[in-house]
């Protein structure tokens, strides 16, 4: 009996140890093999998450970067870049704060990506730099009824004369300023401000003559806010030059730097981009 019921237990394993395999195989090849229908391939697009994500800091530079009146964040920057990033199959967050503590925040990795951004050699210790998508130029604001510094035929003169200039921290003005501002000279002509629109409360105090500021980012500033009868260009510009986004080294691979500059030169050839452009330069 004993022996008999040994005998049963053993043929039973060979069994299941005969068919389990052909079983497991045939199971899996009917999981792979069935093709999905039209419904699921449609649901499975729907949740497909996206290949990357950024975060972006912005500070408030009308028109290039700013909120607009529904709350969303705007600006020719921000719709070139964030059009980019969507080429790129990727996704974009915005952090908003000042171009000073945006900056540190890059160094450190808390922000993925900076805009409008000159290049320098002291941020090219922490940042990696994307190509070119547009060029910057600045110009030089006085009071409206200040006609004797109206009458300086430039920035040099502003200086010999002993006149007060606002710039923005950490702002890149070209190499013409830079030296200006490095020259024990000079250097205590200029007066740094946080932010663009604090040079425009200094000036209309007279705590400073004049005050660099980006062409365009100046003239939507001083037409928002019904100034332009008080505050108007001298006429010296100055142009920076081209530029750049910038990369955290903290956060970002340098090898997705080149995956954007491929979409962004693809980005640069589309209607979509000569649109923005078309639209804030009105």
């Amino acid at each position: 009996m004993k022996m008999l019921k040994m005998l049963l237990v053993m043929s039973l394993s060979f069994a299941l140890i005969a068919c389990s395999p052909q079983q497991a195989t045939l199971s899996s090849q009917t999981s792979e093999e069935q093709p999905l229908k039209d419904s699921q391939l449609s649901t499975d697009n729907e949740v497909e998450s996206p290949l990357c994500s950024y975060s972006l800091g912005f500070d408030i530079w009308e028109p290039y970067q700013y909120i607009n009146v529904d709350g969303e964040v705007s600006g020719v920057d921000i719709q070139i870049i964030t059009g980019v990033i969507n080429e790129m199959g990727c996704t974009v967050s915005y952090v908003q704060g000042t171009w000073v503590s945006l900056l540190e925040d890059l160094r450190l990795g808390n922000v993925d990506m900076l805009i409008g951004a000159s290049k320098t050699p002291a941020r090219e210790e922490f940042a990696y730099f994307s190509a070119p998508y547009r060029t910057e130029q600045f110009s030089l604001y006085i009071r409206n009824d200040d006609k004797k510094r109206a009458a300086y035929n430039d920035i040099d003169e502003f200086i010999a004369n002993g006149s007060k200039i606002g710039v923005v921290g950490d702002y890149y003005y070209g190499p013409q300023i830079t030296i200006l501002q490095d020259s024990k000279a000079s250097s205590s002509n200029f007066v740094s401000g946080i932010m663009g629109e604090l040079n425009i409360a200094r000036l209309l105090d007279m705590d400073i003559d004049g005050f660099l500021e980006d062409s365009f980012v100046g003239a939507s500033i001083l037409r928002r806010k019904g100034l332009d009868n008080y505050i108007v260009e001298h006429g010296f510009t100055v142009t920076t030059g081209d530029i750049y986004v910038m990369f955290s080294q903290s956060s970002v691979a340098e090898a997705d730097v080149q995956k954007f500059n491929s979409a962004l030169d693809d980005y640069m050839q589309m209607d979509s981009y000569k649109h923005t452009l078309q639209k804030y330069s009105r």
